[in-house]
């Protein structure tokens, strides 16, 4: 699972929305794929290769997300509360290697990893008192996260 931010819509577009979904108004939907294609495509998600080393930078992510480690991020002790578990680090992998897959390679590479970190770790951190009343974003924090974990890396 990821969280995508999406802006606020703007008033034609609300009224589109309640036009589409409290009336009686048909909305034609266009069949894009069929279910086997569909499955086929997630097969072909899971045949991506991830190197070990791309392993480990997407494991070395989300412990970072963790304030209680002896070796965390000033920022992340000083704003988060929880960090990502196992879960995320499984969402971080399925959709950089659907990501390297949509750029037609059969590869993952630490710009799919770190294009989909924020998705996906916004979802799975919380924010202590301290950064949401300065007004940090779990954003804010993942940004730190990959400038500080990407130093250590060498790809």
């Amino acid at each position: 699972l990821c969280k995508i931010l999406v802006p606020y819509p703007e008033k034609s577009e609300l009224m589109e929305i309640m036009k589409r979904t409290t009336g009686a108004m048909e909305i034609g939907l266009q069949k894009i794929m069929d279910t086997e294609a569909l499955i086929e495509a997630q097969q072909m998600v899971k045949e991506v290769l991830v190197a070990d080393e791309m392993l480990e930078f997407a494991t070395d992510l989300v412990v970072a997300t963790h304030p209680e480690r002896v070796d965390a991020i000033d920022e992340v002790k000083q704003y988060a509360m929880y960090g990502s578990g196992p879960r995320g680090l499984q969402s971080l992998i399925k959709l950089a290697k659907a990501r390297a897959l949509m750029s037609g390679r059969f590869h993952v590479s630490v710009a799919d990893i770190k294009s989909v970190a924020k998705p996906v770790l916004r979802h799975r951190m919380l924010l202590n008192y301290e950064g949401e009343a300065s007004g940090k974003t779990a954003d804010d924090v993942i940004d730190v996260i990959l400038e500080k974990v990407q130093q250590g890396v060498s790809r």
